[in-house]
C-alpha cells in the first residue's frame, strides 16, 4: 500500500492536474460613449473568477500606471491584492496622483518630471485615481482577491489561463455600470479539464450617470489649470 501511495504522489509531480483556460466575450449594450458607439470598443473590461472555500495565495506582484500626455495609461488596470503600482511621471510637468475614494485612499503629492512614487494596493476593491492639477485625468485600479482575471481586449475578448478544475464565481466589472446590472452579471461556472468557452456577456450602461469629481481637498478644480506655474516649495 505505501508503494501504491508513493507511486500516486510521484505521478501527481510529474504530470500534476491539467489546467484549463476560459475564455469569452463581452459587449457593452446602451452606451453614450462615442468609442463603443461608433467604433465598438469593448476594451478595459475586468471578468475574475473567484474560487469557492478559502481564498487563494497571492504572489507579490508589481505593476505600473504611467503619467503620459496628460493621460494615466492604461485607463484600466486590475491587480492582485498586496501589488504595488508604480506611478512613473513621464510628462514635462508636475502630476499629483490621488484617490479618495473608499477604494483605497492615497496621496502621492506634487512630483516632477521623470521621477516615480509607489502605492501597495492591499484591500479588494475599486480604486478611482485622479490627478489633483489635471481635471481631465482619470483611471480605475480594481484590486482582486484572485490571480484569475482578465481586461478585455478592444474587440470585447478575454481569455483566463491555468484554471485548475473546480467551482468559481464569475464577477465583471465596468466603470460606466451600475453596481445593481454587474451583480446580475455574477455566475456560477465549474471549470473542468477542458478549455471553456463562455457565451457573450453584454453589459447595459442604461442607469449610468457621470458624476464630476473634485480635487484632493474636495474642492472644484479651477476653470483653467496652469501645469508651468509654481508651486509653493517647489522649483519647476
Amino acid at each position: 500500500t505505501t508503494m501504491i501511495w508513493r507511486s500516486l504522489i510521484c505521478f501527481s509531480l510529474i504530470f500534476p492536474a491539467a489546467a484549463a483556460t476560459v475564455a469569452g466575450r463581452v459587449e457593452l449594450k446602451d452606451s453614450r460613449d462615442p468609442a463603443v458607439r461608433s467604433k465598438a470598443n469593448y476594451s478595459g473590461i475586468v471578468v475574475s473568477l473567484m474560487p469557492g472555500g478559502r481564498p487563494p495565495v497571492l504572489a507579490p506582484a508589481h505593476a505600473t500606471i504611467r503619467q503620459k500626455a496628460k493621460t494615466f495609461l492604461p485607463h484600466i488596470l486590475a491587480v492582485t491584492a498586496g501589488t504595488i503600482v508604480d506611478f512613473p511621471n513621464d510628462d514635462p510637468m508636475f502630476h499629483n496622483a490621488f484617490s479618495n475614494y473608499n477604494g483605497q485612499i492615497f496621496d502621492l503629492s506634487l512630483y516632477p518630471p521623470g521621477s516615480t512614487r509607489s502605492v501597495r494596493f492591499t484591500r479588494p476593491g475599486v480604486v478611482r485615481i485622479f490627478c489633483n492639477i489635471h481635471a481631465a485625468m482619470s483611471a480605475v485600479i480594481v484590486v482582486l482577491q484572485t490571480p484569475w482575471f482578465a481586461v478585455s481586449k478592444r474587440d470585447g475578448t478575454f481569455a483566463i489561463a491555468d484554471l485548475p478544475p473546480g467551482e468559481y464565481e464569475l464577477h465583471v466589472f465596468h466603470e460606466r455600470a451600475t453596481d445593481a446590472s454587474l451583480r446580475a452579471l455574477d455566475k456560477h461556472i465549474t471549470v473542468e479539464h477542458a478549455d471553456l468557452e463562455l457565451p457573450v456577456i453584454a453589459i447595459s450602461e442604461t442607469g449610468y450617470l457621470p458624476a464630476p469629481h473634485t480635487n484632493k481637498y474636495g474642492q472644484p478644480y479651477p476653470r483653467a489649470t496652469d501645469e508651468n506655474q509654481v508651486y509653493p516649495g517647489v522649483r519647476n
